[in-house]
């Protein structure tokens, strides 16, 4: 049955010379994305703030985010910098994403959309836009389309598991998406749209059954996933943050807006916002700074190398 959701009012205001990104086609002659469906990916714990048990994994996972406290929060919206990894191995992960932290119960479920470079998943080491939920913070969770949760729109401008090319060069050009998260004042459900298209572009929904209740937990997050046999990949652009860095260098989330509960766009309050690196030795995270021509943004990221 189709869904009909509210529309979003953009108001765009930046001035450097970014560019877009194209995609690829990574579909297969049914119309399905082509991937793994084997269950040999790997699948991130949750950040500490919502973990409930430790499960013994052998994966370890590390996180540079600005995250809201829990209250009535309704969603994301930001320009995530797309950086490739091309040294990634099947035993790593790296990626960037808008994330939503909901309480249900005794546990919080997750729902996230964001960019990451998955050999495990793909078996290759392009940047694919992704989705993934997991109904407890205990669950192991679910990849894109690999069971049923997220709902692509037909005719989507991103399909999770599609490619997207090519990613920032360092020193040379960024790329970025502008993606939003948000609670659709109507339905209820969770609504994922593009917006640096010539229009706002309406990706798919999570169904309002994952992330039902109140408290949320919103996130802007970076972060990398390894076996605990082997070494941390980089994380975002491979460089620490540096502010007076060009977007050419850095990764970032830029141009930051959150919804309110009519669906409409404001700029956070950053006493609101709270900082999160679990391995500062290893990764970085900046402030979040309003710019003239770059919105809020902060920046994060670290070199290949962590261990444990």
């Amino acid at each position: 049955m189709a869904r009909c959701y509210s529309g979003i009012s953009l108001v765009v205001w930046f001035s450097f010379a970014s560019c877009y990104l194209t995609l690829v086609e990574s579909i297969d002659a049914g119309g399905n994305t082509r991937m793994d469906e084997k269950n040999t990916t790997l699948v991130r714990p949750v950040p500490w703030f919502v973990k409930t048990q430790d499960g013994g994994s052998n994966i370890i996972s590390h996180y540079a985010m600005w995250h809201t406290v829990p209250g009535k929060n309704f969603g994301l919206r930001a320009e995530i910098s797309i950086w490739g990894s091309p040294n990634q191995t099947e035993s790593q992960e790296s990626g960037a994403s808008l994330q939503i932290y909901c309480q249900d119960g005794g546990h919080y479920n997750m729902i996230e959309a964001g960019f990451h470079v998955s050999p495990s998943l793909y078996h290759n080491r392009d940047v694919h836009f992704f989705t993934y939920w997991t109904k407890d913070s205990k669950s192991a969770g679910c990849y894109n389309l690999q069971c049923p949760g997220y709902v692509p729109t037909t005719g989507a401008a991103l399909v999770p598991g599609q490619v997207i090319t090519p990613p920032s060069s360092y020193g040379v050009q960024d790329r970025y998406v502008r993606l939003s998260l948000n609670k659709d004042p109507n339905s209820g459900d969770w609504v994922v749209y593009r917006h640096d298209l010539e229009t706002p572009s309406f990706l798919g929904y999570f169904p309002i059954g994952l992330c039902p209740n109140m408290p949320v937990i919103e996130a802007l997050t970076g972060f990398v996933n390894y076996f605990n046999n082997t070494q941390g990949p980089p994380m975002g652009s491979g460089h620490f943050p540096d502010f007076e860095d060009s977007e050419k260098k850095i990764a970032y989330f830029k141009h930051i807006k959150k919804y309110n509960s009519g669906g409409h766009t404001y700029d956070p309050i950053l006493f609101e916002m709270k900082y999160l690196v679990d391995r500062p030795d290893c990764y970085k995270l900046s402030y979040p700074v309003p710019a003239l021509t770059r919105g809020f943004i902060f920046s994060y990221g670290g070199p290949s190398g962590c261990i444990g």
